[in-house]
């Protein structure tokens, strides 16, 4: 009993001389410069990371007020202005001619066609001609060109069907148009991957032919 009455007391010694002993360091450690934390660090630009992006910055502010520059200088010649007009004129003579009721349920079908074929041509076209063993970037450039093209085409003209006619507020024809486009659309998808599968084939065999 004893012995453990005096075990008791010599490790509650040693707690009370190791919790003096780290108050002790705590006190005398030097207190943290409030200065320095409260001011946000700055970004080291002195090294080459830093000064190159920099310098693409300055680069970027001069060629964009180098074009700037240039396009008001084109705006303001005439013989831009002529060839310009000559653009817009065959456009604008197609706009009156095609400015028939049914012209943008036409539109609207036919972009809708496009974006329904190429985006299946680029997604499960491409993965089926890979599973096959055929493989071509450009194909995959093509395909999404065409596809961007009928994404924008699409925006444009139910944009200009709101403004223009009732296409947009007739639900029958929205949905026909869409129908129709999507029916067409898988159709013209079937066709092109059909295409590209007998591309792969030629281009198979032919390669069987030179190794032999």
């Amino acid at each position: 009993m004893r012995r453990s009455i005096g075990l008791i007391t010599c490790f509650a010694l040693l707690l009370f001389v190791g919790s003096v002993a780290f108050a002790q360091n705590d006190a005398a450690a030097p207190a943290p410069n409030d200065t320095a934390a409260a001011e946000p660090a700055t970004p080291d630009t002195s090294n080459g990371v830093g000064a190159a992006i920099e310098k693409a910055g300055d680069v970027a502010k001069d060629a964009e007020g180098k074009v700037k520059e240039y396009a008001a200088k084109v705006d303001q010649s005439e013989k831009a202005q002529k060839i310009s007009a000559g653009i817009l004129q065959p456009i604008y003579d197609l706009a009156e001619r095609f400015s028939f009721p049914a012209f943008h349920w036409i539109a609207f079908a036919l972009m809708a066609m496009g974006v329904v074929s190429w985006s299946l041509q680029l997604v499960l076209g491409k993965l089926v001609v890979l599973a096959r063993g055929g493989f071509s970037m450009s194909e995959i450039i093509s395909d999404a060109v065409v596809l961007a093209i009928s994404v924008v085409g699409l925006v444009l003209t139910t944009q200009a069907a709101a403004e223009n006619s009732t296409f947009t507020q007739t639900s029958s024809s929205v949905l026909s148009a869409a129908g129709v486009g999507v029916f067409f659309g898988f159709i013209l998808y079937w066709w092109g991957q059909r295409q590209e599968l007998e591309a792969v084939k030629g281009r198979t065999k032919a390669a069987t032919k030179k190794d032999e």
